[in-house]
């Protein structure tokens, strides 16, 4: 498989994420179903941006929110997602990551959420999610389905 040449979601570490999301909603933008409490999730045109505690996407992450502490680096408060069909695809992307030299960040497993997700780190740092996410899977075009809500 190769990677697909897509953003699915930009998640943002914040440091309250119902502030932030009062903020964004003051723009104009609606959240998207599926929001909890803890993270919000914005429909974009063709892709996402969710809002989550920076420490809780540290920790999701496997990096430490607080400076380098991995070999991903220091963590910048935001991950670049990109989502794919199956857990297997999962593990095949990050294997396709990893071969062009990204470092893991953490590898790929299930989620309490019902998912299952792996992180990798570009040569800069910059982390990205490769996740399966049943609740929000892809429309043909590669696009995050929200739920109905």
């Amino acid at each position: 498989m190769t990677v697909p040449q897509r953003i699915s979601m930009v998640t943002l570490g914040v440091a309250d994420v119902a502030t932030a999301t009062r903020f964004y909603e003051s723009l104009g933008w609606r959240r998207a179903p599926g929001s909890q409490e803890s993270i919000t999730f914005f429909e974009m045109q063709g892709s996402a941006l969710g809002l989550f505690g920076h420490g809780d996407l540290a920790e999701d992450a496997c990096v430490s929110a607080d400076g380098p502490g991995s070999k991903a680096g220091a963590f910048r408060g935001v991950t670049i997602s990109i989502n794919v069909d199956s857990p297997a695809d999962v593990d095949e992307v990050y294997a396709d990551w990893l071969a062009c030299g990204a470092v893991a960040a953490r590898p790929p497993g299930p989620v309490f959420w019902g998912g299952y997700i792996a992180y990798v780190a570009d040569p800069d740092g910059n982390l990205w999610e490769i996740a399966h996410n049943p609740h929000m899977p892809n429309d043909a075009d590669g696009h995050i389905m929200f739920p109905d809500g």
